[in-house]
């Protein structure tokens, strides 16, 4: 595109006005400089738009075409504008949110129906994926992430930590019995990750006062496949607190080693790439889901 936005919106207002002079003191030019603008049009155009005279300015046949169509040019840029500005006020449109399946579950589902009562031209999308999603390749706007982030290109907004805790259902431990020592672990149905080997690391000492790495009896890649398990009596689990809150109040998952148990917590971050216009959906979303978690969020 040649013509620029300016030298058509010149062209407008020498029209509007009835003169470059006019026009000028309107824009806030010099008429000078205004005359240098249309002749810059009428170059790029390679056709003469307006014929001057000492009276008026009198349009040609073409100018008056061009005329037509500057108009519209300029009233879409001006709509796009009163739209983007319409939006900052009033997010809209589609809003693609990723986060691992016990987040998704119990964070961020529990507060939609305020996020929407609040902003009801967002289009929520929720996807779960308990591994690390490719933002761009799954068109994600926003991805929460568990534990430490190594993507350089990701712009983060910290959400705050979990601690993580091990835990057994009462049903369980009746069955099995309730460890006493740590060392015990080894007779028990422990439930694990088999990605990534690192949520493997209970927050416990082992013998040689090393953070305890278990192997897992049963194994999944996803957090709460594992809740359930430890719900159903098949094992113990150690799972951040953010999805177990509601079952330790209620006394269905029971918390082992209390004083053994080491401070541990998982830093948790929404991202988005550094290149990407931080629009008003992402702002909205992040500022909604930080009001909703309140000051200490994840604390017990």
């Amino acid at each position: 595109m040649k013509t620029t936005l300016d030298e058509l919106q010149t062209f407008i207002a020498v029209m509007d006005a009835g003169s470059i002079t006019a026009a000028a003191e309107q824009l806030g030019q010099t008429v000078s400089g205004a005359s240098r603008t249309l002749g810059r049009l009428e170059e790029k155009l390679q056709t003469t738009l307006l014929r001057r005279t000492t009276r008026r300015l009198e349009l040609t046949e073409e100018g008056r075409a061009f005329l037509e169509r500057a108009r519209q040019i300029v009233k879409s840029v001006e709509d796009a504008e009163e739209q983007m500005a319409a939006r900052r006020e009033r997010p809209a449109g589609r809003l693609r949110v990723d986060a691992a399946t016990p987040f998704m579950l119990h964070v961020v589902v529990p507060m939609v129906a305020g996020y929407r009562a609040r902003y009801p031209d967002v289009e929520l999308e929720l996807n779960s994926n308990e591994g690390i999603t490719d933002l761009i390749e799954r068109r994600t706007d926003v991805a929460v992430r568990i534990g430490r982030l190594k993507d350089s290109t990701l712009h983060a907004r910290p959400l705050g930590s979990s601690r993580i805790r091990v835990l057994a259902s009462p049903a369980y431990l009746e069955n099995r019995g309730k460890p006493r020592r740590v060392d015990d672990l080894v007779h028990h149905a422990l439930l694990g990750f088999n990605q990534p080997e690192s949520l493997n690391d209970w927050p416990l000492r082992d013998r040689n006062d090393d953070q305890l790495h278990i192997q897992p009896t049963v194994s999944s890649s996803s957090g709460e496949t594992l809740r359930q398990l430890a719900l159903a009596g098949e094992g113990i689990v150690c799972l951040a607190d953010f999805m177990t809150r509601e079952d330790r109040r209620e006394g269905r998952l029971v918390p082992l080693f209390p004083r053994e148990t080491l401070d541990i917590r998982q830093p948790i971050n929404a991202v988005y790439y550094r290149n990407t216009a931080l629009s008003s959906r992402i702002t909205s979303f992040l500022d909604y889901l930080v009001e909703s978690l309140g000051e200490r969020p994840f604390q017990e």
